[in-house]
């Protein structure tokens, strides 16, 4: 609904929610919190590497790993308190590998009883710009089926096995999703997908059931934010393309309106670089991306920072709230 402001009614602001994980998702949050929307992440809760990994087995909690990289890029506050959020302690008995930010959720977590409203409560202490939400409450664990039918456990054990994914899965595969996200969802303007690792970031968010039902019922228009590299281990020689027909084939067919890719040429020898790890860009095969019905942004949308690609986090922002005020500006069109 319009609110009102000076005596006449205003346009309510743009909603957005953004499902996915891991970096992509942090860093395109970073660009969406200068722009005029109110934002709701819905972030993974599959993680089971590392410090998340630990503080998941130990404590009996969800990891809090991309949570808290989602709170951080939507902190409102000092860079000095993003690098503390990010410290990753090197030494101490118990301590080493431990990140900071992922103990302050494990503390909040014992001190509220709650993980919901120990992210909420860490949220108004780093005045974050919206609203970060886990996909689901339960305990998750990623299982995938590779060709070969072998079965690897765990989202970070998942790329290293040098196999090729047939499919993967959640345990329990009927996780429920968090009633907020669901509401989120309902009320969204724009549903953004990615950029993340396409098995271990963005699948396991769309198989939480309840979840997908919700995005699929949506009115709101989605949007996918493919990445620019392919992903050792998870999506090596995949086209964008394939990225989406991956994820019709997981939720039994189409739900996507857009997708976003890069059109930019890479410099040698960023590609070289990539290469050596057995990364390399991910075409944008136009005609099938518009076979599958999608209406294709192909832009310039990255940049090169701290010796990696990253998606261009204001370029991309910019993009997507040009596109959701157009068809805000249609809809308007056609009522009247």
């Amino acid at each position: 609904m319009p609110t009102k402001g000076m005596g006449r009614l205003q346009p309510r602001q743009l909603r957005i929610v953004v499902i996915g994980g891991g970096t992509g998702l942090s860093v395109l949050l970073r660009g969406l919190k200068h722009e005029p929307v109110h934002i709701t992440a819905i972030v993974t809760v599959a993680d089971d590497g590392g410090s998340s990994g630990r503080l998941r087995e130990e404590m009996d909690m969800l990891p809090p790993g991309d949570i808290r990289n989602v709170l951080t890029a939507l902190a409102d506050t000092e860079p000095l308190m993003e690098k503390v959020m990010q410290y990753r302690f090197s030494t101490g008995t118990g301590l080493a590998g431990h990140n900071l930010g992922n103990l302050l959720l494990a503390a909040m977590n014992e001190i509220t009883g709650d993980f919901v409203t120990a992210v909420k409560t860490l949220s108004g202490v780093l005045a974050v710009r919206g609203d970060v939400l886990p996909a689901s409450t339960q305990s998750i664990r990623l299982v995938a089926e590779m060709t070969d039918g072998s079965l690897v456990m765990g989202e970070s054990q998942i790329p290293l096995t040098g196999k090729e994914i047939k499919r993967v899965f959640l345990d329990p595969e009927d996780a429920v999703p968090l009633s907020e996200a669901l509401a989120a969802i309902e009320e969204a303007d724009a549903i953004l997908i990615g950029p993340g690792s396409l098995y271990t970031s963005i699948l396991p968010n769309l198989l939480v059931r309840g979840l997908f039902a919700a995005i699929k019922q949506a009115t709101a228009p989605k949007i996918y934010i493919c990445n620019v590299m392919t992903q050792p281990g998870e999506t090596d020689g995949f086209t964008a393309s394939k990225h989406v027909n991956v994820m019709y084939e997981h939720v039994d067919g189409p739900f996507l309106d857009t997708i976003i890719v890069n059109s930019a040429e890479l410099p040698g020898h960023v590609l070289e670089k990539y290469a050596e790890k057995g990364a390399a860009p991910v075409p944008c095969d136009l005609k099938k991306l518009r076979q599958l019905g999608l209406h294709v942004v192909a832009k310039p949308l990255v940049t090169f920072e701290d010796g990696f690609l990253r998606h261009d986090a204001q370029a991309v922002s910019k993009q997507v709230v040009a596109l959701v005020k157009r068809r805000r500006k249609v809809l308007k069109i056609e009522k009247e």
